[in-house]
């Protein structure tokens, strides 16, 4: 393709040469893009349409020499890539589909947090908390306390409403629990929203009357479980070194009463999973569970203390991920059905017109809009993550207190709202012009934890680095291996 020449003193080529030439019947439309590999480039607009094309092609069609026969043109065309004289409806249907694809923001937000007790009793290396011993009752959330929360979360407009309770060992004061989600019904009465009641628990004060507490109020309970007996025991160590052997029986007993699919377990990677990924999730399906999140160890609270986030890099993970991936897939060809959920978290991105209510995947940050986090004393914290960076001294994003502030000044506050505008990822440097952008969040708080940055600088990122990597995984099976693709469609 010739070019205009840029005549000599000036900055830039005359406007001719932007304008649409001669034989060029396509205008492109706003695209990011970033290699897949050595030959291939993933593609993505604003609605997070996806197409994977060869760098000729790339070329190709960002010179306007694509040929408009091909049938790489009317999938561009039909994805909203391009747009032509013979269609008028593609910016249209581009708006809608952006706009699907942000409606969450406009119910607000649907989670509270409410950190009841920070007495725990386990010790785990890797935890985030900075928990207390069972007997110091001075970390339980006050009744004072209770009452200004569910004053501020029936401010939130939206219609659906999670109430998760977490600890330290939220059962360890499930007297407030039960208070709490007494007080939330009575008033839902008025209110009348969805109203959905989570407990964080590691089961090993899990009785029977909970149990039944449980059942009469639709109460889900989400679990730890890392793997094997020796893995698990290790991870999440306490009194009589019993852990597995209590989650393993609180398992079964919240089946047996509340049902199968009441109960989800979560696993945190640490140095010692890492060698493990094909027993971990034999043990999540010894224990019928058909999803497993395999989630990293994250900067915050005792972690850093203990040094157990500096164990494995980023790389290391990875490797990790791609095994254990790797494994869940041949269990699926075997039929044993088993899905990993950030996975599946980011294909509902990349193939469905829909959003998830995933904190860390959301531009502008989840934090605050999406999550609230209500502390034992009052505080309130944009996202658990940044209540556990501030167990250690860090108050960054502490937005109030329940007792001093109100609604307005918490979601009118600069910490928020100067958050929530430096991490719009369609502005953020390098995020701008990255092809993973509308799948990806930019995480403040994980930035200013290691960066001491709310942007933070994304080639350094491990954040960034783990996103990537795991995207172009997921993509290169969707594109490469068709037995791969198949399973990982039915996890939509």
């Amino acid at each position: 393709m010739s070019s205009l020449p840029i005549i000599k003193g000036q900055r830039f080529h005359n406007l001719d040469y932007f304008r649409r030439r001669s034989g060029e019947n396509y205008r492109l439309l706003p695209m990011r893009f970033i290699a897949l590999d050595d030959t291939r480039y993933v593609v993505t607009n604003f609605a997070g349409e996806l197409i994977v094309l060869l760098r000729e092609t790339m070329q190709q069609l960002v010179r306007h020499e694509l040929d408009t026969a091909s049938p790489i043109y009317e999938e561009l065309l039909a994805r909203h890539f391009v747009l032509d004289d013979d269609s008028d409806v593609a910016l249209g249907l581009l708006a809608i589909k952006y706009r699907t694809k942000q409606s969450l923001l406009a119910n607000f937000t649907a989670l509270f947090m409410f950190v009841v007790s920070l007495r725990c009793d386990h010790s785990c290396p890797y935890c985030q908390v900075s928990r207390q011993s069972a007997d110091r009752h001075a970390y339980d959330m006050k009744p004072e306390v209770v009452a200004r929360a569910i004053d501020f979360m029936f401010r939130s407009p939206s219609p659906t409403i999670k109430v998760e309770f977490q600890g330290g060992e939220s059962l360890l004061n499930f007297g407030l629990i039960e208070q709490i989600v007494a007080e939330v019904n009575a008033r839902n009465v008025v209110e009348n929203r969805e109203i959905q009641f989570v407990i964080a628990t590691n089961l090993a004060p899990l009785t029977d009357e909970i149990l039944t507490f449980c059942r009469e109020h639709h109460i889900f309970l989400s679990t730890s479980l890392d793997g094997p007996k020796s893995l698990h025991n290790a991870n999440r160590p306490r009194p009589g070194g019993d852990s597995h052997e209590l989650v393993e029986h609180g398992i079964q007993r919240a089946r047996e009463v509340l049902g199968h699919d009441q109960i989800s377990a979560l696993m945190t990677t640490t140095a010692e999973s890492l060698s493990q990924p094909r027993a971990i999730v034999d043990e999540y399906v010894r224990l019928g569970f058909t999803s497993i999140f395999l989630r990293p160890l994250s900067p915050y609270g005792f972690a850093v203390k203990t040094g157990a986030v500096g164990r494995y890099t980023v790389d290391q993970w990875l490797d990790f991920y791609r095994e254990t991936l790797g494994y869940i897939i041949e269990l699926n060809t075997q039929g044993v059905p088993i899905r990993e959920e950030y996975t599946a978290l980011l294909l509902r991105k990349m193939l469905t017109p829909y959003p998830t209510g995933y904190v860390d995947l959301q531009s502008p940050a989840g934090i605050g809009i999406a999550g609230i986090v209500f502390n034992y004393d009052g505080d309130i914290y944009a996202s658990d993550e940044a209540r556990m960076l501030a167990e250690t001294g860090d108050r960054r994003f502490r937005l109030g207190n329940l007792i001093n502030d109100s609604y307005e000044d918490v979601i009118l506050s600069d910490t928020l709202l100067d958050t929530l505008s430096q991490t719009m990822t369609e502005g953020v440097p390098m995020c701008v012009d990255c092809g993973f952008q509308p799948y990806c969040g930019s995480d403040p708080v994980y930035h200013h934890a290691t960066q001491n940055d709310a942007v933070g600088f994304k080639p350094l990122s491990d954040f960034c680095r783990r996103n990537m990597e795991v995207m172009r995984q997921i993509i290169r099976l969707l594109e490469d291996d068709p037995q791969s693709a198949e399973i990982l469609n039915t996890w939509l």
